[in-house]
């Protein structure tokens, strides 16, 4: 698989880089891509993110600074895809109308999450493994589910597990 006609800055980590089809996108300083991942061309993945093993992001997919996506997370960017056009011919480029989506800084994507064509997901948002995003996420919610739904703040979520541990250490005899 190839690494083609990208705009990589520098310190990005492609460790497998046989093992990734990444082509006419751009990613920033820093991030990290995992094996078996997909970057198509017209996409961005801002700095200092990490991309796990076996992602799909399609053209029309911006991905802000810091941001986490799990394994086998997939974007989408046609809110409703067909194979032909009505007199029957393939479609190809041009045929179909690209629906961007828009990752904020900060967020998290939980493994095998299905982020649908159109979608914001805010600053700090957290997105539950496995949800499916159909519609936008505000700026620091916890999203899960199919379809995903507002289930918690991150903000609280992080302040609590911050706090110092209550618990006594383990002692060894």
């Amino acid at each position: 698989m190839p690494i083609t006609d990208a705009d990589i800055e520098r310190d990005v980590g492609i460790f497998y880089p046989d093992l990734v089809n990444i082509y006419g996108c751009e990613i920033k300083t820093g991030s990290r891509i995992g094996p078996f991942v997909e970057i198509q061309r017209g996409s961005t993945i801002g700095p200092r993110c990490k991309i796990s093993s076996h992602t799909f992001i399609c053209e029309g997919v911006f991905i802000g600074a810091e941001v986490f996506v799990g394994h086998g997370v997939v974007f989408t960017n046609e809110r409703y895809p067909e194979a032909t056009n009505p007199d029957g011919s393939l479609k190809r480029d041009g045929d179909w109308e690209l629906v961007e989506t828009v990752v904020g800084d900060r967020a998290s994507i939980g493994s095998n999450a299905t982020i649908v064509a159109g979608i914001t997901i805010g600053e700090g948002a957290l997105v539950g493994a496995g949800a499916v995003v159909t519609r936008d996420v505000p700026p620091y919610a916890i999203v899960a589910g199919c379809p995903a739904r507002v289930i918690g703040d991150t903000r609280q979520k992080r302040a609590r597990s911050r706090r110092p541990s209550a618990a006594k250490p383990l002692q060894i005899a």
